[in-house]
Parts: C-alpha cells; sequence; structure tokens
C-alpha cells in the first residue's frame, strides 16, 4: 500500500494557516497521509531530492495538470493502492524556477496563491478525496459528479 507524504518548504508562519494545517494532518494521520516540514532556508535542488531516489515526485504548480475533486480522489485511490509512495511537494515561496523540470505538476488552482494556503487546500483536498472514498456526505458535489461516482 503506497503512502503519501505532502512536503512543505519550510515551516508555516501564519497562525491561521499552521491551524488549518495540524486540523487535516490530524484527520489525516489514520489514512496513509503524512506531512513532512523541510527547513525554509533548503535550496530548491535539495528540497527536490529529500524524498528517497526513485520515488515518484509531483509537484504543486499552478501550471500543472488541473483535475476536479473526483478526479483527484480516484489519484489518491490509486496512490493508496500502488507498491509506491507518492511525494507531493508545495513550492518554496517563489516558486520552482528552472529546478524540477520533467517532474509531473498538480495544480490547485490557476490563481496564485500563498505556498502556506496552497498546503491547506492540499491537505483538505486530500482529506475529501478520503471521505468520498469512505463514502460520507462530506463531498456535496454538483448533480453531475454523483453520476460520476
Amino acid at each position: 500500500m503506497g503512502r503519501i507524504t505532502v512536503h512543505l518548504h519550510g515551516r508555516p508562519k501564519e497562525r491561521s494557516m499552521v491551524a488549518g494545517i495540524e486540523l487535516y494532518t490530524t484527520r489525516l494521520r489514520q489514512r496513509g497521509v503524512r506531512v513532512q516540514t523541510h527547513p525554509g532556508k533548503t535550496p530548491v535542488e535539495a528540497y527536490l531530492a529529500s524524498p528517497p531516489e526513485g520515488a515518484e515526485r509531483i509537484l504543486l504548480d499552478e501550471a500543472g495538470d488541473a483535475p476536479d475533486s473526483l478526479a483527484f480522489a480516484d489519484m489518491v485511490r490509486a496512490w493508496g493502492l500502488s507498491s509506491e509512495d507518492v511525494h507531493l511537494m508545495v513550492g518554496p515561496p517563489d516558486g520552482w524556477g528552472k529546478a524540477g523540470k520533467g517532474v509531473r505538476r498538480l495544480s490547485l488552482s490557476t490563481l496564485t496563491m500563498p505556498h502556506e494556503l496552497a498546503t491547506v487546500v492540499l491537505l483538505e483536498q486530500l482529506y475529501r478525496a478520503t471521505e468520498i472514498h469512505r463514502g460520507t456526505a462530506y463531498h456535496r458535489g454538483r448533480v453531475e459528479d454523483e453520476e460520476r461516482t
């Protein structure tokens, strides 16, 4: 069973973001998702090299693939069934630059947002994905969404 690790570049400073990250980290703890924080001064190249050699890395980037919540839930399900771990990497505040060329990218929105907020959104979507799989009422999608499940 594959695990999902969310990597953060730097410790969040905004109190409300810290609270959101802690809330969803707690909710996800028993669902195969963990959060790993790296020092904010870590160079981007070293940050990208932090997951184990050969591990699947997915960079959070506004120019990446942008699935809806149900498609993302399908991705999360596939990652959980895989024998490989997945490392979702929230970028540094200044973005990825030329680092990570050729690495798969995932977008939470085409809007630009602070990396701390992107972390909260990512964790909430991971939680939502696990709730979709469990069949709870947490996800109240559109009628079209219900027809897809």
